[in-house]
């Protein structure tokens, strides 16, 4: 049995062996209890990780892939244990799923071959759901991935950098050609870790961090004080050098420190 990769569903499935032992490892040794991979596809990562401690499971929108990770694993000859308390399988979207749920708070390293068209989604509920997860590690389209590890200075550095970073620490390990995969991306992937920071909490309203970010890239080319407006604060704030600057010219310590000038001004 094998499966057709699905265009709608962002699929290109990894075909080298070697690739997606380097990925399964990327995760540090934590002794994660729980591991959660997103759209596993034929599961070449899979055996991979179901080769480690922690309990692997599998999150998986195509019915197909989920039919062909059913029939295989319990005939894999890959030293790996899928018995229920080793490997669960879940069919559906993991962007619709409440993550606590899922692992009854338990602390969770997600990992995966991402589709590229909901790559930057999985993130965001990474960041959403950061209480729970640790780390973070997996494929993306190179230029996503580049984006999310960029910092202040550079024209990729946006909204996804600064969100990320605000409360990961993020590694770019390696770039993946487009010959390993079936079909081939159009594009090189980049494999990327993000490891959650000690303290992953902003000393600033974390509602308002959020807007301040992503109004400010909304309007990347435009100066702080003119992007920001919409924000109505007060016109003396606007005096202060920072509200010079454009959105990419600040790092994320520097947009935390925006955002208390902003709170503590008369809006």
């Amino acid at each position: 049995m094998t499966v057709k990769a699905k265009k709608h569903l962002g699929q290109h499935f990894l075909t080298d062996e070697t690739i997606a032992q380097k990925i399964a490892d990327s995760l540090s040794e934590n002794g994660y209890n729980q591991v959660l991979e997103i759209g596993p596809g034929m599961g070449v990562l899979t055996k991979y990780l179901l080769t480690k401690k922690s309990k692997i499971t599998v999150f998986e929108i195509d019915r197909e892939s989920v039919a062909y990770l059913k029939d295989t694993f319990p005939k894999e000859n890959f030293q790996i244990n899928t018995s229920k308390e080793k490997f669960e399988i879940i069919e559906g979207d993991f962007l619709k799923k409440n993550i606590s749920d899922i692992f009854k708070k338990e602390q969770v390293a997600i990992i995966g071959n991402f589709p590229y068209n909901i790559s930057s989604q999985i993130v965001f509920k990474a960041i959403e759901n950061r209480e729970f997860v640790p780390e973070f590690a997996g494929m993306f389209q190179k230029e996503v991935a580049m984006r999310i590890a960029e910092k202040e200075g550079s024209k990729i550095y946006g909204i996804l950098s600064v969100l990320t970073q605000a409360f990961f620490d993020v590694e770019y390990l390696f770039t993946v050609p487009p010959t390993v995969f079936n079909p081939p991306p159009k594009v090189d992937s980049g494999v990327i870790r993000l490891i959650r920071k000690e303290n992953f909490t902003l000393p600033v309203d974390e509602k308002l961090f959020f807007t301040v970010v992503k109004t400010a890239f909304n309007q990347r080319r435009k100066m702080l004080r003119s992007s920001l407006k919409s924000l109505n604060f007060s016109d003396s704030i606007k005096e202060d050098p920072i509200f010079a600057k454009r959105p990419e010219q600040l790092s994320v310590q520097e947009f935390i420190f925006l955002t208390q000038k902003i709170a503590n001004h008369d809006i």
